[in-house]
């Protein structure tokens, strides 16, 4: 080996490191050479990768031999991108840009670092085209274990060393990279991205509780990485709409593995990002898919609802690129969605914003539903379709009450129905495999509202 000093342990090039309070540490470890008999001492530094100007100024190793070396380069502001470091400064030396040559980490940034986790549309299957190109601080560890400049497809297998979550096919695109795209222009650092899910996984994949295989995969990619992560992208469901056993108990155990990977990693207020199923275009053979496709959804939304950081966005209203993957512009449209959410629920920007959800449905007559929805930045908007257009079913003791008119008011929508309403009452919106009707969306964001199904109807006094 030539005389110098040498990283054996430290980040990647290309790796984003998750910051705390804006800043993280760098940690590094190795070799050092001497020639003959000299001394010298172990130096490192972080510089902007652009200018070359320094960020942290030359540090001496914290601890040292006569053959290794460590030493931590603390509160390293987030931004970036940053190169590290290192040099050999010898006995008395003053000019300490002409030591001896040391290892060298590039473009690396100080940034947030979220997990992809789910199956095929979050793997990213999206086979058509469209214009989303890699960018410098948009970073991905691929499953090869090596960090790079984020490119679809994410979840490309090759020289993986994660073998639990290889495609059996070619990936395609996903709305990662769009996602973090919003969020390093907004946030103004890095972003980096870990790929974790596989098409056609169980959530029985990502429990601990069952089988667990992929949650555990998760976890070691995560750890590979340093172990910090800011939070979950999931996008899961599919796989479990064929079965009562599965679909009946969709949430409790979407809500045990949020537990479970909370604990595990430290951060009991970990943010999980979702996205609730879309649609699938192929036919209902059975009763039990629309059914299980509709509970899914439900489950889905109740999560947003009732577990701290969990946040849900639609999806019913992108273009799919087969009959069940969503396309590449679609993609787009559910990446932003999903940063919009991020910057409003994580980061408490005004940037971001949720989409309608709805929070409560009243009797206001004696044949009239009255439907409350949160998150409407503006007002609700139905593309003036007819009443029959519309995606809702109302069901009473009595059988479906069809929706003879509505009328639409900021977050509201009053239904009126072609006869009196009996007892028992339920609504549902955007139900099944492939739902039909127009969603409302809000007219600010032109988010659609999120499938509901078998909301139980109030009384009003």
């Amino acid at each position: 080996m030539i005389p110098g000093v040498y990283i054996e342990k430290g980040p990647q090039d290309w790796q984003v490191i998750q910051q705390k309070d804006g800043a993280a540490d760098i940690v590094l470890s190795g070799l050092k050479v001497n020639p003959g008999e000299e001394g010298g001492n172990v130096y490192a530094r972080v510089t902007d990768e652009e200018s070359g100007l320094p960020i942290a100024p030359w540090q001496k190793a914290d601890r040292e031999d006569d053959a290794s070396w460590s030493l931590v380069l603390r509160g390293i502001p987030a931004g970036g991108l940053y190169r590290v470091e290192t040099c050999l400064k010898q006995k008395n030396q003053v000019d300490i840009e002409w030591s001896r040559r040391g290892d060298m980490i590039h473009h690396i940034g100080i940034g947030d670092v979220y997990v992809i986790a789910g199956q095929s549309n979050a793997a990213g299957y999206g086979k058509d085209f469209v214009y989303d190109p890699p960018e410098p601080g948009i970073h991905l560890l691929r499953n090869s274990g090596k960090w790079d400049m984020a490119s679809h497809p994410f979840n490309d297998s090759t020289h993986t060393v994660h073998g639990a979550n290889s495609e059996g096919a070619n990936p395609g695109h996903s709305p990662y990279l769009a996602f973090a795209r919003r969020l390093k222009k907004t946030l103004r650092y890095p972003i980096g991205l870990m790929q974790a899910s596989l098409g056609g996984s169980p959530l029985s994949a990502w429990n601990p509780e069952e089988d667990g295989t992929l949650y555990r995969n998760m976890l070691d990619i995560i750890a590979s990485a340093g172990g910090k992560v800011k939070g979950i992208l999931w996008y899961q469901g599919c796989s479990d709409t064929g079965d009562p056993r599965l679909f009946n108990t969709y949430g409790d155990r979407f809500s045990a593995m949020v537990a479970h990977l909370r604990n595990d990693l430290q951060n009991p207020c970990l943010p999980v990002l979702t996205v609730q199923l879309s649609r699938c275009t192929e036919p209902e053979n059975r009763a039990l898919e629309r059914e299980g496709w509709s509970a899914v959804r439900e489950a889905q939304r109740i999560a947003a609802q009732k577990i701290e950081n969990v946040f849900v966005i639609s999806s019913l209203d992108v273009v799919l690129s087969d009959h069940i993957h969503i396309s590449a512009a679609g993609n787009l449209t559910l990446g932003d969605r999903l940063a919009a959410a991020a910057l409003k629920g994580i980061y408490a920007l005004p940037f971001g914003y949720g989409v309608p959800a709805l929070s409560g449905v009243e009797k206001t007559g004696k044949d009239t539903l009255c439907l409350v929805f949160e998150n409407v930045y503006d007002r609700l908007f139905t593309y003036d379709a007819v009443a029959a257009a519309l995606p809702f079913e109302v069901l009473d003791n009595r059988g479906v009450l069809p929706v003879s008119g509505y009328e639409v008011r900021l977050n509201t929508l009053t239904l009126h129905l072609d006869r009196p309403l009996g007892e028992d009452i339920y609504i549902s919106g955007g139900v099944g495999k492939n739902p039909e009707g127009i969603m409302p969306i809000d007219m600010e964001t032109h988010a659609p509202i999120l499938p509901f199904y078998r909301f139980p109807v109030k009384y009003s006094p």
